[in-house]
């Protein structure tokens, strides 16, 4: 994961504890402690510059982007769980915690939850040494301010993940002793919510307006913590609150640039998808992306390019007429159902979300293999290409495409349904309404009402697999229903099992849903 160009982080930084025992918090936590300071730089020593702060930085931001070796990432397990795609690949146990998340088979000790787990702490326990050592530091006080602000928005983010994943979570915002790893305790939910509105709301007066995509893509700024805050009010249903902050991040007037930060729908929807598009005008916050890395796959998880674009890709892909896309073989995971594509079809947007991979075979244009869970509908948005080989290295590790976490036409749709669900003006003329059909306007669509049933189906199509569905359905309640058909069980799948190796040897309880006593 490439945090800012040109620079790598893990080939930079080995400093010891920051590393080796955020990997795994709890269980197994012993065995990186007990390691030889040869060759590695001590805690005692570092942090003593403003290159060491702002290396310590990027660290955090590491696990941001964090990728499993298993070849996924969290937009691939929020996809496979889904209604709108199916886990695929070459047979039911290809990657095997997609296959469960799929079929919402998973359990405590089978599954992503560990990924998701480990990510999240971590991210956690770097940014609590991080703010617990930036102090001593000598360095501009601006700057100093800036680099606390992104640690704790940062922290945020990584807290919002897990306790809407895990919801009965430890709160850790310092270090822990070694001594004391087995004896931390879960906290309520609401706890971690108050940490995360606190993180982010002392953030945000230290970051900046903007950046420069050359130098900084990828870093935290106002309004990408404004936007998270939006977030995080929304999935607490604090909706007036959450329109407050969504309406600083889409700025004055809907479908013109924010004046501040100068954010703007960008006139094609297709653009959005360009791997040279990096860092335009809709993005608010992405995950950066090389293919620069020379990532193989001795450690196919610190690859800095986009696992996504190898494995949605069509497998045994062989263009049969010049005019074929250039789509790289792939291994056919995360493909769309063919009621996703009846839903999309006749929506402008189809042709640059779905590959139509059938309808290119039918018509003599390419041929390509049927995966397990074929439908013929691939994810166009991000299937790797071959022009965007990677120029050393495995090149299905090292494609360049950036990941939005969050860009603007998703905040537009989030505020107008944040003032729906406050009971303000949705009428035509409104300011949710023109934020609403803003996003239509984009692709020529007529305008609509704000209603909910519009807002789900605007979401769904626009932002097709790009990780958003499968939370909106919790969110809205509405998983049990949709999701019944993959084998989803109300009341246990909104979440994930806490993973069995945080379980042993601690005082960390298994949620309720799965077995345990939380």
């Amino acid at each position: 994961m490439l945090i800012f160009k040109k620079l790598k982080m893990k080939r930079k930084i080995t400093y010891v504890i920051v590393i080796l025992a955020g990997l795994q918090l709890f269980a197994g936590c012993k065995k990186y402690l007990e390691i030889s300071p040869q060759e590695r730089v001590l805690l005692d020593n570092y942090y003593k510059t403003p290159a060491d702060a702002f290396a310590a930085l990027v660290s955090i931001y590491d696990r941001f982007g964090a990728q499993a070796g298993g070849l996924y990432d969290k937009v691939a397990i929020m996809s496979a769980a889904s209604d709108d795609q199916v886990a695929g690949g070459g047979g039911p146990s290809d990657i095997n915690d997609l296959q469960v998340v799929n079929t919402f088979t998973l359990n405590p000790t089978t599954g992503p939850q560990g990924y998701l787990w480990n990510k999240g702490y971590a991210g956690i326990f770097r940014a609590n040494v991080f703010l617990s050592k930036i102090g001593g530091i000598n360095m501009d006080a601006t700057l100093k301010a800036r680099y606390t602000g992104e640690a704790k928005a940062l922290r945020a983010i990584f807290y919002f993940d897990l306790v809407r994943f895990f919801k009965n979570i430890p709160l850790l915002t310092s270090e822990v002793d070694p001594k004391q790893i087995y004896e931390v305790l879960q906290v309520a939910p609401a706890e971690v919510y108050a940490l995360i509105e606190k993180d982010l709301t002392e953030a945000i007066p230290t970051l900046p307006n903007t950046i420069t995509g050359a130098s900084e893509g990828g870093r935290l700024t106002k309004g990408a913590a404004q936007a998270m805050l939006g977030k995080v009010y929304l999935q607490q249903a604090k909706y007036a609150q959450a329109a407050e902050q969504f309406a600083i991040v889409n700025g004055s007037t809907p479908g013109q640039a924010n004046a501040t930060y100068g954010y703007k729908l960008l006139t094609n929807f297709g653009d959005l998808f360009k791997v040279n598009n990096k860092f335009n005008t809709e993005s608010i916050l992405e995950i950066v992306h090389s293919n620069a890395s020379n990532g193989g796959w001795g450690d196919a998880g610190a690859s800095e390019g986009n696992l996504l674009n190898i494995i949605v890709g069509p497998r045994g892909y062989k263009p049969v007429l010049a005019s074929a896309p250039d789509y790289y073989s792939g291994y056919s995971f995360l493909v769309f159902t063919k009621e996703f594509f009846d839903f999309i079809h006749f929506d402008p947007r189809n042709k640059a979300t779905v590959a139509n991979l059938d309808s290119l075979e039918k018509n003599g244009i390419a041929t390509y293999e049927k995966g397990y869970q074929n439908s013929g509908y691939f994810l166009e948005k991000t299937i790797g290409r071959v022009a965007d080989k990677a120029p050393t290295g495995q090149t299905e590790l090292n494609f360049p495409q950036d990941s939005y976490e969050i860009r603007l036409a998703d905040t537009y749709m989030l505020e107008a349904e944040a003032v729906l669900q406050s009971g303000g003006a949705v009428g035509a003329g409104s300011r949710a309404y023109q934020l609403f059909n803003a996003v239509r306007a984009r692709v020529g669509l007529n305008p609509v009402a704000v209603t909910m049933d519009n807002i789900m189906r605007e979401r769904r199509a626009e932002l097709a697999g790009e990780g958003h569905r499968f939370l909106d359905l919790v969110r809205w309640g509405k998983a049990a229903t949709v999701l019944a058909y993959k084998g989803f069980t109300a009341n246990k799948n909104e979440i994930f099992p806490i993973p069995q190796g945080e379980l042993n040897n601690t005082k960390i309880l298994q949620n309720k849903e799965y077995g345990g006593t939380k």
